[in-house]
């Protein structure tokens, strides 16, 4: 267990730094007194995600997800409260109570959890294994001697190796009392019946990261020159590995990718080693595998700049020119560099250096459409059809892009090199453009992903979150988040039939639903009333505060939601032209709102007695008749009250 005052001081701190926690995994840019970006939690290509320093939260107007520091980790990270908090511990310098779990205590943690405690442990042997062990040393780094790595590179990658041995690995984390069951999960161990035997054996060993710095798997480079067997192997897929949804070096170039606003993508592991070696940070790999749309959003999260980088192998790149078009359609804007015949991103970053290779990606880089026409104009050249079929091939990649702005600049780029009419160009973009909207259509809208043209404060995200089963869920939100926003404020001296009272907002809004023993069927909603009443006389206690880093993240969520709207500005009057602060009006919002709930709480009683009062009548129930007769003649004297009230009532 961490004890309370850690959480806590954790929690402040990582809640005044949400920036700097959620810049690791965004590229955020300051708007205002705010920071945006894409979100991380669903895909748009128009930012709709805001980190407020000032309130010390984060809030996607997209997808709804929000919460402090800690809820972003743990959603993003899928991690349990308890490992966000010693992550944040770490980041800030803040002793965290550890322990070494016991295997019974493994037993006990999530599927996630447990294998990426056993990922862990697995990097950490290995790489002991490569620099303290006779044949790590002999076989591992030699090897990468061999290829010109030097130590503080091999170190920052956290570069390992397996022993040749069938299950050396699986043996030592048995013995240490890490289950076979997810040895088996994460890929580490293959197990048949009662054969088992190391996935990598034999093998140096390169750890992948999560963007917060977990390790999730591993890839293998085997070093026998008569193996018959694949020279690399990838941990297979898993609950927390997703080979598709993960580029290799994220981890240690996200920074640098936001910093320079470009990322570089090369194909291997090695590929990204020899850059960083050459003093090139930005760059990151595909692992070999086509790029997916996933792998360019975690790329766009940082840069919307990609720059790739091609071998000389035209049959490779002729089929890697459909990652091209993925790029384009995901709103990215894509560089491609061919580099020599014979050369590769690891073999010329050796022999050029950083100032020199960089100097030649800059001279050489091109846009796609020159790269394609190039690559395949020799192939089509004496050939009308082909010259046809290679203009409809650029067409369809120019048509994939989503700003019209850029479209037409790659059409009068095309226009010039295919010696085709614009006109032309422009009315088959727009035919594809016509049918993949016609296809999106009948597929219908997923919620949660931004389209094209919407804005991060889209109507339909309103219409999702009022679809809700409880009546009064509008007026109850617009309460409790006057109750958390501004809970310690000074309302001003209520004036009631009764007497003159001096109230802060949330002792004003506490008094007037306990008076009338107004309680929501919602149970988080009443939870957080609950707690309010129970610390609000504190003298230390802010509202805002409190329930933005609630350890329930269904409490910090909801707060993060309510503190991040603001009051609709229809309800706020225009004053000699000039639309007021809600901040400046409470002493007339407050009120205003919690009258609102009390006239829609009568108003649906009101309406259930007189469906109740038909029945009655209808069945002949003269004593019920009359009961409820009684009860709705006092609810319309109390709904004239309170609707006169709505207009009448001030605060002075």
């Amino acid at each position: 267990m961490i004890d309370k005052s850690t959480i806590d001081r954790v929690m402040e701190t990582a809640q005044s730094q949400i920036v700097d926690v959620v810049s690791e995994f965004v590229n955020l840019k300051r708007r205002g007194v705010n920071y945006i970006g894409l979100c991380p939690f669903h895909n748009e290509k128009t930012p709709s995600f805001i980190v407020s320093p000032s309130k010390g939260i984060f809030k996607c107007f997209g997808c709804g997800k929000g919460g402090n520091a800690v809820n972003f980790l743990m959603e993003h990270e899928q991690i349990s409260f308890v490992e966000s908090i010693k992550i944040l511990g770490k980041k800030f310098h803040i002793p965290v109570e550890d322990k070494v779990l016991t295997p019974e205590e493994v037993a006990h943690q999530t599927e996630r959890e447990s294998m990426l405690i056993v990922t862990g442990f697995a990097a950490k042997y290995f790489e002991e294994r490569l620099h303290h062990s006779d044949e790590g040393k002999s076989v591992g780094i030699g090897y990468l001697r061999e290829r010109g790595f030097r130590d503080d590179i091999i170190q920052k990658f956290g570069l390992g190796y397996s022993p040749e041995s069938k299950d050396a690995f699986t043996r030592e984390a048995l013995r240490k009392g890490f289950k076979l069951e997810f040895l088996e999960k994460t890929g580490l161990t293959i197990v048949r019946d009662d054969y088992k035997a190391d996935r990598f054996r034999g093998r140096v060993i390169f750890p992948i990261h999560s963007l917060a710095g977990k390790v999730i798997g591993f890839g293998g480079r085997v070093l026998r020159t008569d193996a018959k067997t694949a020279k690399y192997l990838n941990s297979p897929e898993s609950e927390i590995y997703h080979k598709s949804r993960i580029l290799y070096g994220m981890y240690q170039a996200r920074q640098e990718i936001a910093r320079q606003d470009r990322c570089i993508l090369v194909e291997g592991y090695t590929d990204v080693l020899s850059f960083h070696q050459a003093g090139i940070h930005n760059v990151v790999a595909s692992s070999g595998t086509a790029l997916t749309p996933d792998q360019i959003r975690l790329i766009a999260r940082f840069t919307k700049n990609l720059t790739i980088i091609y071998d000389g192998d035209a049959a490779g790149i002729k089929a890697s020119l459909r990652g091209i078009d993925l790029v384009l359609e995901e709103g990215l804007n894509v560089k491609v560099v061919l580099l020599p015949d014979g050369e590769d991103p690891d073999s010329y970053s050796k022999k050029l250096g950083g100032d020199p290779l960089i100097a030649y990606i800059k001279e050489h880089e091109t846009d796609f459409i020159r790269f394609k026409t190039s690559l395949l104009m020799g192939e089509t050249q004496d050939d009308p059809v082909g010259r046809a079929r290679l203009i409809q091939d650029i067409v369809r990649s120019i048509s994939v892009i989503p700003d019209s702005i850029t479209r037409t600049e790659y059409v009068k780029e095309c226009s010039n090199l295919m010696e085709v009419k614009e006109q032309v160009l422009f009315s088959e973009i727009g035919k594809l453009r016509r049918r993949k909207r016609e296809k999106e259509s009948q597929r219908g809208r997923h919620y949660g992903h931004a389209q094209e043209g919407e804005s991060f404060s889209s109507p339909r995200v309103e219409k999702v979150a009022a679809t809700s089963s409880n009546p009064f869920e509008t007026e109850e939100r617009e309460v409790l988040r006057f109750l958390l926003k501004y809970g310690d404020v000074d309302l001003g001296e209520l004036e009631t039939e009764e007497e003159i009272r001096q109230l802060t907002v949330g002792e004003y809004i506490i008094a007037e639903l306990r008076q009338d023993e107004l309680e929501s069927v919602n149970p988080l909603y009443n939870q957080i009333m609950k707690l309010y009443e129970e610390n609000f006389k504190n003298q230390d206690f802010k509202a805002s505060h409190f329930f933005v880093s609630h350890a329930d993240s269904r409490i910090s969520g909801l707060a993060t939601d309510l503190i991040a709207k603001e009051y609709s500005l229809s309800r706020i009057h225009n004053r000699g032209g000039k639309v007021e602060k809600e901040s400046d009006r409470l002493d007339e919002l407050v009120p205003k709102v919690v009258t609102e709930l009390k006239w829609r709480k009568v108003k649906v009683l009101l309406d259930e007695k007189r469906k109740q009062l038909k029945a009655a009548e209808e069945r002949g129930d003269k004593t019920g008749f009359m009961d409820l007769l009684k009860e709705i003649n006092g609810l319309q004297q109390a709904f004239i009250y309170i609707s006169k009230v709505l207009g009448e009532r001030t605060v002075v």
